[in-house]
């Protein structure tokens, strides 16, 4: 059978980070060379100029309620581009060393019906990568030409809300400062979407994984040699300890973005909700906040779906162990299998520092949250 390539999937996601300064050519890291100059000065100059000049202008409004949620509702997301490089980066060997192990012969799926598994496990992800692309996408473009649509470009209002050492108010430091914002903005937006959905992509195959070992185990017979299903089993034990060791690695490196995710997610969608109770209804500026709460909400439960989906993939493996043909194994096997199955009582759960499970009730438990954080938000202001 012709060997599956697991990486071609993403290869849109890697191509775009490639773009962005974060995915080295290869198997390689960073080294001193060209693409890791670019790297620096991309970021620096986009990711954390920008979220510099947004950090300062905090300062200048903070005492104005309206404004000040106005600026962190959009400068929490996008300083959490910060968080996200400096992971991605710090954890690109390992990152690569993934990949390598995902297109290794353990992973292969062994059947045309184990390539069906995987396959919808792919259409699943590719799903919600376009939906959550078309989103960011959308919110991006609403809040970047909102002072065209606005006609607040005559009074120079900048897209952003942010402080720089000069004035912005005069031609043509302000259509300089827009373009700039525009050019942030973007590759900001494109870089939080492509390792969101990256780490969403590693959940994916951990998910996958689980399929094949399931099915691997539901199949095991010993139909031609004897001892073949001893054999057989051995390897599934092995698939199960690389599943868990894939799984560790994954978790290791989006530990503190799923952390910083979870909790900017929650002061995020209440501030969007405050918003839309001080803006005019149905002006640009109210949708503009609609479409970026519906996109920070796609981006949690992307996280949730795929981390709830290990777990209850995972939960399937000591059903499937019983499901085989253990009758014809030896009393030596089947101890095993008995072995084997309790220890796998215990599924496999992604977490943010093992303080948040990536589950469907977590999400829930995040959107109570931010509904509370609103309240209290939208009664301070009432009192006011």
């Amino acid at each position: 059978m012709k060997k599956f390539d697991w990486v071609v999937t993403i290869r849109l996601n890697i191509f775009i980070l490639k773009l962005v300064g974060l995915w080295p050519k290869g198997n390689e890291s960073y080294k001193f060379n060209f693409y890791t100059f670019y790297a620096i000065i991309s970021i620096t100059f986009f990711v954390y100029g920008h979220n510099m000049a947004q950090t300062f202008n905090i300062f200048f409004v903070i005492n104005d309620l309206e404004a000040i949620t106005g600026t962190i509702v959009v400068s929490l997301t996008l300083s959490l581009s910060i968080i996200k490089t400096y992971f991605i980066i710090r954890n690109m060997a390992t990152l690569k060393n993934l990949m390598v192990i995902l297109n290794s012969d353990m992973f292969q799926p062994k059947s045309t019906h184990q390539k069906n598994l995987v396959k919808s496990n792919l259409r699943e992800w590719k799903m919600f990568y376009m939906v959550f692309l078309i989103m960011t996408w959308n919110s991006f473009l609403v809040y970047i030409t909102f002072p065209i649509f606005d006609k607040s470009v005559k009074e120079y209002r900048l897209p952003l809300m942010a402080w720089y050492p000069y004035d912005t108010k005069t031609s043509p430091s302000y259509e300089i400062t827009y373009v700039y914002q525009f050019v942030s903005a973007l590759f900001i937006a494109t870089t939080n979407v492509n390792i969101d959905t990256l780490i969403a992509a590693l959940n994916m195959y951990v998910g996958a994984q689980c399929d094949i070992l399931c099915d691997d185990l539901r199949n095991l017979r010993n139909e031609q040699v004897p001892g073949d299903i001893d054999k057989a089993f051995i390897n599934c034990i092995s698939h199960h300890k690389n599943i868990v060791k894939f799984a560790e690695d994954s978790n290791k490196f989006f530990n503190w973005i799923v952390f910083a995710q979870f909790f900017t997610s929650v002061i995020s969608i209440g501030l969007s909700l405050f918003q839309l109770t001080v803006v005019t209804p149905f002006t640009n500026e109210f949708f503009t906040y609609i479409i970026y709460g519906m996109a920070i909400i796609v981006e949690i439960f992307m996280f949730c779906w795929f981390g709830n989906e290990v777990e209850i993939k995972s939960k399937n493996i000591p059903y499937a162990t019983f499901e085989s043909d253990w009758t014809a194994a030896s009393l030596e096997v089947k101890k095993k299998m008995v072995f084997f199955a309790m220890r796998c009582q215990r599924p496999i759960k992604l977490s943010a520092l093992n303080l948040f499970y990536l589950s469907l009730d977590n999400f829930k438990g995040i959107l109570r949250s931010s509904w509370s954080y609103f309240a209290v938000l939208y009664q301070v202001n009432t009192i006011n």
